[in-house]
């Protein structure tokens, strides 16, 4: 089998790779029939020569390689007939933008296998960069409270060379009690809680947060059940929660009257209740100062997040009383962050993370036999037309 990695054309620039010159080389010592090619690129968080450094080719043409890896979307006018293609297509949900990819891949007799819907016979995804898009996010959340609060300054994430580097920068946080609300139980989530262990700020209990007082910062870790409650008073089911929601409230207002900051990396499921409305925000007793948006649902449950931001300018204000964007350094104005490609901004380490787990769960049943059908049941158009397990795609590619 020969691999390619594709060089990532999607604009703005995308550095991260999905197996790095190491990890190229460890996979051509563990399988002897196997050969990696790596399309020649300018803008990746590894150059050219630290592949070659490994023994890895480096070529202008990728039309030799049998399955053809990337990140991000490959231009129509890029694809090559009759291979088989990893990366996130951004398909799966219906998205208008990328149809007319889906119908060339079809015209091409691409197999086409999307990350997003690798999973294990539980169900559960296998690959994502979600870790590192919390890492970066509560990172984020810090420097835009240094920003705003004018304590501290950090250097931003994407101007260090590594999460190492970040990390050493957290040293000049300085906090007095400022109090932090985190959500999400997912790979955002536990990489938000990496930082936050790094911070070494103190976590509480819900019941703590809510009802004690504190001569030092602190932090709870709210799951979905902690801030959803029923509307007639009764006893919560989280099985009923994700089937009925429509029978829950928000009760977020009493965690957001004590906080300072919310690092938000839950999961929105679309009919449940928003966190908290344009009308809670408005609410004198509304504390929160700061809003650090992994999840990033524009016009949703956060109801501050009206836009992403960029890595370039990350931050912008929510003005409560008029619902729109303001200077993030006005009194009263939450100070917003919501970077939708946050891994982007630690490349490299985003990089080896992800291809960690692409060599330990997903490439075994790709070069060796898919005995678990984990890319079989990935795998969204194949000889034209799309599998049966995407079937449910078929008005979308109609145009229907």
């Amino acid at each position: 089998m020969k691999i390619g990695i594709l060089k990532e054309e999607k604009v703005p620039a995308d550095k991260r790779v999905p197996l790095t010159p190491k990890q190229c080389r460890m996979l051509l010592d563990t399988y002897p029939n196997l050969r990696i090619s790596v399309k020649s690129s300018n803008i990746r968080c590894f150059s050219d020569e630290i592949y070659i450094a490994e023994g890895v080719s480096i070529v202008d043409d990728l039309s030799d390689c049998d399955v053809l890896v990337g990140v991000k979307e490959v231009p129509k006018s890029s694809l090559i007939s009759n291979k088989t293609y990893f990366y996130f297509s951004h398909t799966i949900k219906e998205q208008s933008y990328n149809r007319e990819l889906l119908l060339k891949m079809m015209e091409l007799n691409i197999s086409m296998v999307d990350y997003e819907v690798l999973k294990n016979q539980q169900g559960k995804r296998l690959l994502g960069f979600g870790r590192y898009a919390g890492i970066v996010g509560a990172y984020n959340g810090f420097l835009t409270y240094g920003l705003k609060s004018k304590k501290y300054n950090l250097k931003a994430a994407h101007k260090c060379e590594d999460r190492v580097e970040m990390e050493q920068e957290m040293a000049k946080i300085k906090l007095d009690c400022e109090r932090i609300i985190i959500t999400g139980n997912g790979r955002v989530g536990n990489g938000i809680l990496e930082v936050m262990k790094k911070s070494g700020i103190k976590e509480v209990s819900k019941f703590e947060f809510l009802n004690q007082s504190f001569n030092e910062s602190i932090f709870v870790h709210l799951n979905t059940m902690d801030y959803n409650i029923k509307i007639d008073g009764s006893n919560s089911s989280k099985s009923e929660f994700y089937s009925q929601p429509e029978l829950y409230k928000s009760s977020f207002m009493n965690y957001a009257k004590k906080a300072d900051i919310f690092i938000a990396g839950h999961y929105y499921s679309s009919g449940s209740p928003y966190l908290f409305t344009r009308e809670d925000a408005k609410c004198s007793d509304f504390n929160i100062k700061v809003i650090a948006d992994v999840s990033c649902d524009i016009d949703g449950p956060v109801a501050s997040t009206i836009k992403p931001s960029t890595i370039a300018n990350p931050i912008y204000g929510y003005n409560p009383l008029t619902e729109g964007e303001d200077d993030f350094n006005k009194s009263g104005v939450i100070a917003v962050m919501a970077v939708d490609n946050l891994p982007c901004e630690l490349p490299k380490d985003a990089s080896e993370d992800f291809g960690n787990e692409m060599i330990d769960k997903i490439l075994p049943s790709l070069i060796l036999n898919d005995e678990q059908q984990i890319i079989k049941n990935a795998t969204i158009c194949k000889a034209g037309d799309l599998t049966p397990n995407f079937e449910y795609l078929r008005n979308y590619v109609n145009g229907n």
